[in-house]
């Protein structure tokens, strides 16, 4: 049977004050499929990648024209300019998850986004990170996974993070004057974003991998001037046949890495990565390997449809376990409580800062694997300390707006234990009882 607090709670991204529970929980997540809107209000004042790539096509142009003496001032102000847009998007993020009527598709959203994880500890991306979820990430997450990895290795922000954008094939043309070969995408696509590590690739299938991806690049002012957000460059790729967890691949240019990643697409092993994962984040850290196949099957007859594999958990019982929970992230926790408390918005310096202090800030999980999604990283005793200190925060601000007793079955409509319950009527105010209703154990995990 199924639960309306998981669809809030587990699927969604919290309940709200106003929300009633869906009397049929797996259709209201399906509808939510057919209702998702890619870009939504939030985030429509955010600039969209090609702005971002003029800016950094003109601070790149600017470095290499000015003076020696003039060159880091210019990227000072590209990094300033960059923060400022960080701290916007952040801000987009937040509200766009804060607003949203289809909060299974935007849990979603944060799903692949760390998926496909880039870090702004590079600061030469620090602008991008938003534009890479709004542009990449928002608009595939219902379509083909293909489609979904090829935005997300061709965007700036990805080419750059992990430096893609200045790999030169040794025997290219350009191979006496760039930079070498970069390796850093193709084990990531390997190793993160398809097959999963211990998979059966080898260092060599790594390099092969990566030759085949030269000439993948970032749009040169001509093709940035018609909108264009990357480019291959076929004096950049090294030519020659590839030879790839044991097939060959001829000679190609750009279509040669577009069969690899066809094929890795494909390939069972990534069937099964993306189903674990999948299984993971809305089921159980260690989640039941029954449920793992059968999502793992819809992705691969479906060819990689992503909706096919969303309807395929929507419909597992194991999705719907009451005994089954999961600790809330940082992100997780920080959204549903402003959910419950009713918060429609949020300023984008606050958002941005509100992540940093509990220990998840937007897009900086300082390596290309993302952030962990399991107990054992959120639930230490300092992080706990800082979600108290939030907690408390958050119930000074809110006032008398919001009464904890009343609240407390609206949010946790079915789970609020009778313990919890009982706490909240004995508190010795208002804020108090708000605060222990945010830190209870039922609010912590979905």
């Amino acid at each position: 049977m199924t639960n309306p607090a998981l669809a809030l709670n587990r699927f969604g991204l919290g309940a709200r004050p106003d929300d009633t529970p869906p009397a049929d929980p797996q259709r209201w997540l399906l509808n939510q499929i057919e209702a998702y809107d890619p870009l939504p209000p939030a985030w429509k004042p955010v600039p969209r990648t090609p702005a971002l790539v003029d800016v950094w096509n003109t601070m790149q142009r600017g470095v290499r024209d000015a003076p020696e003496g003039q060159r880091s001032g210019i990227r000072e102000a590209y990094l300033r300019d960059g923060s400022r847009q960080y701290q916007a998007a952040a801000g987009a993020r937040t509200n766009s998850a804060l607003q949203t009527s289809t909060p299974f598709v935007e849990r979603l959203v944060h799903f692949w986004a760390n998926h496909f994880a880039v870090s702004v500890d590079k600061l030469l991306i620090v602008g991008l990170a938003g534009s890479f979820e709004a542009d990449a990430i928002r608009p595939n997450v219902l379509g083909r996974f293909e489609d979904l990895l090829l935005a997300v290795v061709r965007h700036p922000a990805m080419l750059l993070y992990l430096d893609q954008a200045q790999s030169t094939g040794p025997g290219s043309t350009m191979g006496s004057r760039g930079r070498g070969l970069n390796e850093n995408l193709a084990r990531e696509i390997l190793e993160l974003h398809t097959l999963g590590v211990r998979s059966g690739y080898t260092q060599d299938d790594v390099r092969q991998f990566a030759l085949a991806l030269t000439g993948w690049t970032m749009p040169g002012d001509a093709a940035a001037a018609g909108g264009a957000t990357y480019r291959f460059v076929p004096a950049l790729h090294e030519p020659g046949a590839r030879t790839i967890l044991g097939k060959s691949y001829p000679d190609g240019g750009e279509a040669q890495a577009r069969e690899v990643i066809r094929d890795l697409v494909a390939a069972p092993a990534t069937a099964l990565h993306i189903a674990q994962k999948l299984a993971r984040h809305f089921v159980a850290d260690d989640p039941p390997q029954a449920l793992v196949q059968r999502l793992a099957g819809a992705f691969t007859r479906s060819g990689g449809d992503l909706s096919s594999v969303y309807r395929e958990l929507i419909a597992a019982p194991e999705a719907w376990q009451a005994s089954t929970t999961k600790f809330k992230s940082p992100w997780d926790w920080a959204i549903s409580s402003l959910r419950a408390l009713g918060r429609p918005s949020m300023e984008p310096a606050q958002a941005a800062n509100l992540m940093t202090q509990l220990g998840q800030p937007v897009w900086r999980p300082g390596s290309p694997a993302g952030y962990s999604d399991t107990a054992a990283t959120w639930a230490a005793p300092d992080a706990l300390m800082r979600r108290v200190e939030v907690a408390q925060r958050f119930a000074q601000e809110t006032g008398d707006a919001a009464d904890a007793r009343q609240l407390a079955p609206r949010v946790l409509p079915g789970t609020l234990s009778p313990a919890t319950a009982t706490a909240i009527a004995r508190a010795e105010s208002g804020g108090t009882a708000l605060a222990l209703l945010l830190v209870s154990p039922e609010f912590l995990r979905r």
